[in-house]
C-alpha cells in the first residue's frame, strides 16, 4: 500500500507531503490546480520519463519519495528474491532526485538500476492514466491484457514458449551463417586451418604463462639489482677516487700521527674501524655481483615464449584456457565445413524439430488462453452491464499468426457489440472514449480479483462519462477499494462522494510565485468540495443539500 508521497520542487509543487489511507482515496480540484502533477510525480519516482523543465523555477533540484507498506506475502517473497529488504514495519522507500538533467533513483537508500526499479514497482502498484484506455485500440495490447489473467500453469508455459522460440531463432541464425557458397567456405576453411595450426605449433600448456611471467619478473628484478650494485661498486670500490681507496689513503696518513696524542690516536682508531667495515662491504658486494649469473639463452626463451602466448591471447582470449577452447571451436567448425552437406542437412532437420516443438508448446498455450478468454469474455460482459451498458456482447477472437514470436502464435482481438442486433466488431471500429474508459475499468475490476498488487491508481478514469453511468462507475470503484488501495483523480462528484479519504488539490498565489498544495478534507470540507463540483460558479443551498445527501448516502452504503 502507498502510505506516503513526498514531492519537492516539481512544476508548481514547492513541498507537498501526502499520507494516503486504505480503501478509496479521491483527489479533486479545479482544472489546472496540479492534480496530474501528483500522479506524474509518482510515475517519475517509479522510473518514468522526466518532462523537460519539470524542476520548479529557481530550485536546484527536484525530489520525489514514495513510502510503501507491504502486507502481501507473495509480494514480500518476490521482493526478497530481487534483493529488496523490508524494515521492521514492512516498509520500503523509493526516491528519485533530479539535478541538472540527471537523476538518481534509490530503494531503501541504495542506488538501483531502472530494470530493478521496474520489477519492484510492478509488484507494488498499477497506474492507469487518463489515456491508457486508448491502448485498447491497439491489438498488440489485447494479448498482454489476456495474459494478465493466466495463472501459474499458463505463466510456466509462456516461459517454455519463449525459451523454445529463442532456441529456434538461434538455430535459424546459425543456418544463415552456415549456408554459404563453396568459394566462401573454402576461404573459411583456409582461415580455420591457419588459426588451428598457429595454436598447435605453440604447444600451449595450461599455467605455463603464469610460470613464465614470474620468471620474467625475476629477470627484470635481477637486472635492476645488478644495475644498482654495479653503480655502488664503482663508487665504493672501482673508481680512482672510490670510497674504499679514499679511506685507506686516509688511514695511512693518520697512522703517521697516531701516537702524538690521544686525539690523533682516537681519529686513527675510527678510520681503521671504518676501513674494516668498507673492506667487508666491498667483499660482500663483490660476492653478490659474482653470484648473479644469467643464462642468456633462458632469458631469450622466456621473452620469446611470452611474446608468442600474448599474441595468441590478443587474438583469442586473455588466458591459455580460452585459447585452447577457441582451438576446439575452430576444429569443430572446420570439421563441419569438411562435412558440409551432412551438417547442413542435420541443421535443417534440427530447425524443423525445433519448429515442431515450438508450435506444440504454442498450441498448448493457445488452448489455455482460449479457456481463459471464454471466461474473461463472460466476466467482462457481466461487469460492463454494471457499468451502464444497456446491451453488450463481448468476445475475444483468436487467429494464428504466420510468424513465430516469443509470445506464441496467437493474434488476439477484442470484439464488442453495444447494440442489440449488431455484429461483434473490433473495439476501434465502434467504441467511444467513454465506452473504452468503462471497458478498461471493467478489465481492471476483474484483474483486481486475481492479482496481488495492493495499490491501483486511476488518473481521470471518468473520461467521457456522466449521470447514471458515473454513479455506476463510482460504485464499481468502491467495490475494487474493498480489497485494494485505490487512488483516483476525478472530476465527477458521484465518484468523489464515495471517498474514504478525500484530498483537495488547489493553487495558491503570492506576489512572487504560484504553488500547488494538497490537503485532506474533513466531512464538512468534503461537502463543500462536492458542492463546488456540482454547482460550478454558483453554489446554492440546494446544491449544498444535494452534496450532503450524496456524501451521506455514500457513507450509508459502505
Amino acid at each position: 500500500m502507498l502510505l506516503n508521497v513526498h514531492v519537492k520542487n516539481l512544476a508548481l509543487i514547492e513541498d507537498v507531503d501526502v499520507y494516503f489511507g486504505e480503501g478509496l482515496n479521491i483527489l479533486t480540484g479545479e482544472t489546472g490546480a496540479g492534480k496530474s502533477i501528483i500522479i506524474g510525480s509518482i510515475n517519475i519516482a517509479l522510473g518514468g520519463k522526466i518532462p523537460k523543465d519539470i524542476i520548479r523555477k529557481n530550485a536546484d533540484y527536484g525530489f520525489v519519495e514514495l513510502v510503501f507498506g507491504i502486507n502481501d506475502n507473495i509480494a514480500k517473497t518476490h521482493l526478497k528474491e530481487l534483493g529488496i529488504s523490508l524494515d521492521e514495519e514492512n516498509q520500503i522507500i523509493i526516491s528519485r532526485k533530479i539535478t541538472n538533467g540527471r537523476s538518481i533513483t534509490k530503494i531503501n537508500g541504495e542506488t538501483v538500476t531502472s530494470t530493478l526499479l521496474k520489477e519492484v514497482s510492478g509488484l507494488l502498484l498499477d497506474v492507469h492514466g487518463q489515456h491508457d484506455h486508448e491502448s485498447l485500440l491497439k491489438r498488440s495490447k489485447h494479448l498482454e491484457i489476456l495474459d494478465s489473467f493466466i495463472l501459474e500453469e499458463g505463466e510456466a508455459l509462456k516461459s517454455q514458449v519463449k525459451d523454445a522460440y529463442t532456441a529456434y531463432k538461434k538455430l535459424c541464425a546459425r543456418l544463415e551463417d552456415f549456408n554459404i557458397s563453396d568459394e566462401v567456405r573454402k576461404r573459411e576453411m583456409d582461415f580455420l586451418e591457419f588459426e588451428i595450426n598457429e595454436i598447435e605449433e605453440a604447444s600451449l600448456v595450461t599455467g605455463e604463462d603464469e610460470e613464465l611471467e614470474n620468471e620474467q619478473k625475476t629477470f627484470s628484478d635481477s637486472t635492476k639489482i645488478l644495475e644498482a650494485l654495479s653503480i655502488v661498486n664503482d663508487i665504493m670500490c672501482e673508481s680512482d677516487n672510490s670510497v674504499v681507496s679514499s679511506i685507506s689513503m686516509s688511514a695511512r696518513e693518520l697512522s703517521k700521527i697516531s701516537d702524538i696524542n690521544k686525539r690523533t690516536k682516537s681519529l686513527y682508531d675510527c678510520i681503521m674501524d671504518l676501513d674494516s667495515v668498507c673492506q667487508d662491504f666491498s667483499g660482500e658486494l663483490s660476492d653478490y655481483i659474482n653470484s648473479m649469473d644469467f643464462d642468456e639463452n633462458r632469458v631469450n626463451y622466456v621473452y620469446e615464449r611470452l611474446d608468442i602466448i600474448n599474441k595468441l591471447k590478443i587474438k583469442h582470449g586473455n588466458s591459455i584456457e580460452k585459447i585452447l577452447k577457441k582451438q576446439e571451436e575452430f576444429s569443430k567448425k572446420l570439421e563441419e565445413y569438411r562435412n558440409y552437406e551432412e551438417e547442413l542437412a542435420k541443421l535443417k532437420s534440427d530447425i524443423d524439430k525445433a519448429g515442431i516443438y515450438y508450435e506444440r508448446l504454442a498450441a498448448k498455450l493457445s488452448e489455455i488462453r482460449q479457456k481463459v478468454a471464454n471466461k474473461l469474455s463472460k466476466d467482462i460482459v457481466t461487469v460492463l452491464k454494471t457499468l451502464n451498458f444497456d446491451y453488450v456482447d463481448f468476445d475475444i477472437n483468436f487467429e494464428k499468426s504466420k510468424d513465430y514470436s516469443q509470445k506464441g502464435m496467437d493474434d488476439v482481438c477484442f470484439l464488442i457489440s453495444t447494440n442489440k442486433g449488431e455484429a461483434l466488431k473490433p473495439l476501434n471500429d465502434i467504441a467511444s472514449g467513454g465506452e473504452l474508459s468503462r471497458i478498461m475499468l471493467g478489465i481492471k475490476t476483474i484483474l483486481a480479483n486475481v492479482d496481488n498488487i495492493e495499490t491501483l491508481i486511476f488518473d481521470e478514469i471518468d473520461t467521457g462519462i456522466s449521470g447514471r453511468t458515473a454513479q455506476m462507475v463510482a460504485e464499481k470503484m468502491r467495490i475494487i477499494a474493498k480489497n485494494h488501495q485505490v487512488i483516483c483523480i476525478t472530476h465527477l462528484p458521484q465518484i468523489a462522494a464515495m471517498a474514504d479519504d478525500h484530498y483537495l488539490i488547489e493553487k495558491s498565489n503570492t506576489k512572487d510565485y504560484t504553488k500547488t498544495e494538497i490537503n485532506k478534507l474533513s466531512y464538512d470540507e468534503a461537502v463543500d468540495e462536492l458542492s463546488r463540483m456540482l454547482g460550478g460558479a454558483v453554489i446554492s443551498e440546494a446544491v449544498i443539500e444535494n452534496a450532503k445527501e450524496m456524501k451521506n448516502m455514500a457513507i450509508q452504503t459502505k
